[in-house]
């Protein structure tokens, strides 16, 4: 088996074993994935991101499974909220950017099939995926193992339809020339994600739509200052509250 920690960067020099078929991780756990996010804008995108989290928790949520999180972008913060963190990975080559927390102890890995998930019922207190549930096909399956494994909540993302996502099929290739790396993704209604959850016991109890402006704009704009600008505009004319995307969403489970 190769090295959890061997350069994910140079793809023909590592060999990377999956375990099961949804390995959208990958990628997102990769060198090329973080530049997404490198820079002021990167940095204040996922401010933006941490605080919508870490305003969601409450007492209860002290173990957390973080499924899918080798981008890091979500258990860091949570463990250094003082968390326990486990982030579970569909190979173990999506634990190289987490090497130094790892090693340090500030958080654990373990590889596995993150729709099979390799834990016991209610195992966590709270169970998070973040930049995966868009890109997972059997993303049902996905939120059944996240409500059996979570004792108490599940917080996700998802980019929804009813957003400037309407124009995806249109702006696709503009935003892949202006990103280079961008990905085809799934779109929801809140609907139909609070109709799952529901199915396996779970309410939702706070929504965060994080933006009202396209990441990709605010990438092309390399101007943190401005896009804050923006988005005040937007979240005060309460545009966002109705078009906002991507949605941070929490889910407790139901007494009873």
């Amino acid at each position: 088996m190769s090295d959890p920690f061997t350069d994910n960067t140079a793809a023909a020099q590592v060999e990377i074993v999956r375990y099961g078929d949804e390995t959208a991780d990958i990628h997102a756990s990769s060198d090329e994935y973080a530049a997404r996010f490198g820079g002021p804008v990167g940095e204040w995108l996922l401010s933006v991101q941490e605080r919508a989290v870490l305003d969601a928790l409450d007492e209860e949520c002290t173990s957390v499974l973080d499924v899918g999180g080798g981008h890091g972008q979500i258990a860091l913060p949570l463990a250094r909220a003082n968390r326990s963190v486990t982030v579970l990975g569909s190979s173990h080559v999506c634990a190289t950017r987490l090497r130094e927390s790892i090693e340090s102890g500030l958080i654990s890995f373990r590889a596995g099939n993150l729709v099979e998930l390799p834990f016991a019922p209610a195992s966590f207190n709270l169970v998070v995926s973040f930049r995966l549930m868009s890109h997972c096909t059997a993303w049902r399956t996905l939120v059944a193992e996240m409500c059996r494994t979570a004792s108490h909540a599940v917080i996700v993302d998802y980019p929804v339809w009813f957003s400037f996502n309407l124009l995806s099929p249109l702006l696709f290739s503009i935003k892949r020339r202006l990103e280079g790396n961008t990905r085809a993704y799934r779109l929801f209604s809140s609907l139909e994600v609070r109709r799952e959850f529901r199915k396996h016991g779970f309410r939702c109890v706070s929504v965060k739509k994080q933006f009202f402006f396209p990441m990709g704009l605010h990438r092309a704009l390399k101007s943190p200052r401005a896009s804050r600008l923006l988005e005040s505009v937007a979240r005060a004319l309460l545009l966002t509250r109705v078009f906002g995307s991507p949605v941070v969403a929490s889910f407790v489970r139901e007494e009873g």
